[in-house]
């Protein structure tokens, strides 16, 4: 399968994007980051032999895991064995040692991660912080660098109008993290599946507002007595790609699901 890692310079942060022929032909995919010596995420195994060759041209001091994710913390055995002091919340690095089972779309797209068994010496950076950020994965964390108002954001935005959702995302609490995010004032943000996110604090605090009315909307319906799926038709509108990739895995009739089970 043809693989392919771009290399994208914004003054003193590079954007590594990594995508493969399929993921490439249904939109999808992701980016690490390298600052300050410090890569941020690892990317996916079905990119490992050509991430291998980048972290051995940069040396990194180390690497910083925003979430458990096979696509941004799915090469970090193959760091651990490269020497690459890593770090994440010890909840991202239980799910990295035991990682969980994926569904098909996601073993297609990003492929099966290893799981981390090499012993690693555990990295911190004065200058790049993890930050908790809960609601796309419990475990989620975005790097925050004070000194340059800077955010590398994982999955945490993604877009102001996302209209679908996965098993275990929470978007309620994904709503908080947002607003605790926009209240650091970043003046940059680089989010994992978009690259630089321009007007940072007003995009963070537009989608936390979409998903606050959006939420409303469904425990509206919800207390009537409607439908999981009737109520994705009415306030999200039809199914996308996303639906019939992930076999319903990543859709909206599991946004209101995973609405109505937080609220529950």
């Amino acid at each position: 399968m043809e693989m392919a890692i771009r290399v994208i310079s914004h003054d003193d942060v590079v954007q590594i994007c990594m995508s493969t022929v399929i993921g490439r032909s249904i939109g999808y995919d992701v980016s690490a980051f390298l600052c300050r010596g410090v890569v941020v995420d690892l990317g996916f195994p079905l990119v490992a032999r050509d991430f291998a060759r980048y972290l051995a041209s940069v040396h990194p001091a180390g690497a910083l895991i925003t979430h458990h994710h096979e696509d941004h913390g799915g090469n970090v055995e193959l760091a651990a064995t490269q020497g690459v002091p890593i770090g994440a919340s010890d909840a991202t690095l239980a799910m990295l040692r035991e990682p969980p089972h994926l569904e098909l779309h996601r073993r297609v797209i990003w492929g099966t991660p290893a799981p981390l068994r090499t012993p690693i010496v555990r990295f911190t950076s004065d200058a790049l912080r993890l930050v908790p950020t809960p609601g796309h994965a419990p475990d989620h964390h975005i790097v925050w660098d004070a000194e340059r108002e800077t955010i590398f954001g994982g999955d945490l935005f993604l877009g102001v109008k996302v209209r679908t959702a996965h098993h275990g995302e929470r978007p309620r609490e994904l709503a908080r993290s947002l607003r605790a995010t926009a209240a650091l004032r970043p003046r940059r943000y680089f989010d994992a599946h978009r690259g630089p996110v321009r007007n940072p604090v007003s995009a963070l605090g537009a989608k936390a507002e979409w998903l606050d009315e959006t939420i409303v909307a469904i425990e509206r319906r919800i207390a009537d007595g409607w439908s999981d799926r009737a109520i994705a038709r009415a306030i999200l509108g039809r199914e996308d790609l996303a639906y019939y990739v992930s076999r319903g895995g990543m859709s909206r009739v599991t946004f209101v699901a995973q609405v109505r089970a937080e609220g529950a």
